[in-house]
């Protein structure tokens, strides 16, 4: 009996040991481990994500820079793969069996049971050309999304392009996963948070031959996507199309502000290229004979980027500091002595509108020792010291040397030398005047970028201040509907810009000035040369100006590398760009066929 009863107990215990064996076992698969779930779910459900569309661009006008165009991502799952035609879904994508292979281990990497992308960003039409068909290949599907599409292949370097997320960007924002976009340059870049909204998700019922068969449980478990925010730019979208045209066959830039506002009308980096070129499945092979194989460096933006000598643009910023500081008056007089300094040949100035009209070299040479060697201290190189530390301060509060407030990203600061440069280079009181005197005609260690040049054309618009060069005017959306940008002053005596002012309109007005090719009709165009030397090559073509002289609508700055003098290429170009801005036509045509006719790349001096 004794016998018995052990025996019943020892098969009730040996069932009841298997059935919490299988019910832990259960518990395991249901609960811990997501992989047999996950497998479940996605044969009977599909996650789909909803991508929102990204924001629109538009100009200052509302014409659209910037669009978006329906897309789809071919998903694959590979657990639900079965004994597909290999070959024929090969030929339905024009890929070879290395490359499914490749892909399809790329997908399993990822997951075996989630989906993930195969072939991304196919357009519309070359989605329906394979959709037809897909429900014969078990495991794949399309997902909708959107490219981006430039309807008038216009300011590449300003709208910027997107990519593909790094493991850097999923890292820094979580919102991120595999296979997304993300802004890679331009404004696409500086408002990625805004552009992108928010995405969504949907949940659909699939049957065993991957045919969708509805909404699950009412679509209860949806996330709609929101939209991202629209871009309003203060963007001429005819301006900055027009001044792409007139840099065709040109390297350098052409920068437009609006000076009461800061808003930039038109922002050019020549050569460009066509940002459609950047979108979609040929982005990465298009990208890389932009690189490879242009020697232009179309993607490089000669704007925000390129780093020049001012030349005798810089001789404004002399003048009025100088004025400021009382070692000079518009009566000011100076020999035009070569022995200091070269110049072209032109009569002595007999004041500070002359020499600014005339462009003297030496003049400029001796304004500028007057603000170096003050008398300070007896030590020469003291003196020195001293006179250029201040000089140095006043010159930043142009805009120069520093990094603009623009909304832009990989924006350079240029260069102002200071002491501690000189101290650097020749070691402290081993430098004085005479070994820096370069500087005064805007040659030597000074450096700007062209929209810090724009910038300058503005300020003297304005009448001493600058509002933060800016883009983006206003984001249009249900976030923050307005932007603010500073406003910074010179802290130069107002009335010494109307000196100034004189002197620019002489330049472009007077049979001596150096900038008659930028002459309107019944529009006065206040303007300065500049000739920045070159080691490489010919000399860059520089010129800025602003118009009208009372309530000017547009400074501009244009910079032609390799084009000699600032009055030859640089300021015709500028002075189109001026007039069909203002008033929306050209009326000289042979000055606008002589620019656009040009052919100005690969100018190179012979060099001994």
């Amino acid at each position: 009996m004794n016998n018995l009863e052990n025996r019943k107990i020892f098969v009730i215990t040996l069932f009841a040991v298997v059935a919490l064996i299988f019910l832990g076992r259960l518990f395991v698969i249901q609960v811990l481990d997501d992989s047999y779930s996950s497998s479940a779910d996605n044969q009977a459900l599909r996650f789909v994500t909803q991508y929102p569309s990204r924001g629109i661009v538009y100009d200052r006008h509302g014409k659209i820079l910037v669009q978006n165009q329906a897309a789809f991502d071919l998903m694959v799952v590979p657990r639900q793969i079965a004994g597909i035609d290999t070959d024929a879904f090969c030929l339905l994508l024009d890929i070879d069996t290395v490359e499914f292979n490749r892909r399809l281990d790329k997908a399993k990497e990822y997951s075996n049971y989630r989906a993930s992308v195969f072939q991304k960003q196919l357009t519309a039409d070359e989605y329906a050309k394979i959709a037809e068909r897909l429900y014969r290949f078990s495991g794949f599907y399309g997902q909708k999304r959107s490219l981006r599409i430039y309807p008038d292949s216009v300011a590449a370097h300003v709208l910027g392009y997107i990519g593909e997320v790094s493991g850097k960007d999923m890292e820094e924002d979580s919102v991120y996963k595999s296979g997304d976009f993300i802004g890679i340059s331009g404004l696409e870049r500086q408002y990625e948070k805004v552009l992108r909204g928010d995405r969504g998700r949907e949940v659909l019922m699939v049957d065993v031959h991957n045919t969708v068969q509805g909404r699950y449980k009412e679509g209860e478990l949806d996330i709609p996507a929101h939209a991202g925010t629209n871009l309003i730019t203060g963007l001429d979208l005819d301006l900055q199309h027009y001044g792409e045209r007139l840099m065709q066959n040109k390297k350098g830039s052409i920068v437009a502000i609006e000076p009461g506002t800061g808003e930039v009308l038109c922002l050019i980096s020549s050569p460009t290229y066509d940002p459609n070129l950047l979108v979609g499945v040929k982005r990465a092979s298009n990208y890389q004979l932009l690189v490879e194989n242009d020697s232009l460096d179309p993607l490089f933006n000669r704007a925000l980027m390129a780093k020049y000598p001012p030349g005798s643009i810089f001789k404004i910023v002399q003048a009025l500091v100088a004025l400021d500081e009382g070692v000079i008056n518009e009566s000011t007089a100076i020999a035009c002595n070569k022995a200091l300094v070269g110049c072209h040949n032109h009569p002595s100035a007999q004041n500070l509108r002359e020499a600014i009209q005339m462009s003297c070299n030496p003049y400029f040479h001796q304004v500028f020792k007057r603000m170096v060697n003050r008398g300070t201290s007896s030590n020469y190189f003291e003196d020195s010291s001293i006179g250029l530390d201040a000089w140095e301060k006043r010159v930043k509060k142009f805009g120069l040397g520093n990094r603009l407030g623009l909304d832009l990203p990989s924006l350079k600061s240029g260069s102002i030398p200071d002491v501690a440069l000189y101290d650097g280079i020749y070691g402290a009181r081993r430098w004085a005047f005479s070994t820096i005197y370069s500087v005064s005609i805007g040659q030597g260690e000074v450096e700007v970028i062209p929209i810090q040049m724009a910038n300058l054309a503005a300020i003297i618009a304005n009448r001493g201040y600058y509002v933060d060069p800016h883009i983006v005017k206003e984001l249009d959306g249900q976030r923050d509907s307005s932007l603010h940008y500073a406003t910074h002053s010179t802290e130069i005596d107002a009335s010494f810009f109307e000196l100034i002012i004189d002197a620019m309109q002489r330049v472009v007005d007077l049979p001596g000035g150096t900038a008659r090719r930028a002459r309107i009709d019944s529009l006065a165009v206040c303007g300065k040369t500049g000739t920045a030397e070159n080691p490489h090559g010919e000399d860059h073509s520089v010129f800025i100006a602003f118009a009208p002289r009372d309530n000017p609508q547009i400074a501009i700055a244009v910079y032609v590398e390799n084009a000699g003098f600032g009055g030859t290429w640089a300021a015709p170009i500028a002075s189109l760009m001026i007039e069909r801005y203002i008033r929306g036509s050209i009326g000289d045509s042979l000055k606008e066929a002589r620019v656009m006719e040009a052919n100005l790349l690969n100018v190179i001096k012979d060099e001994d």
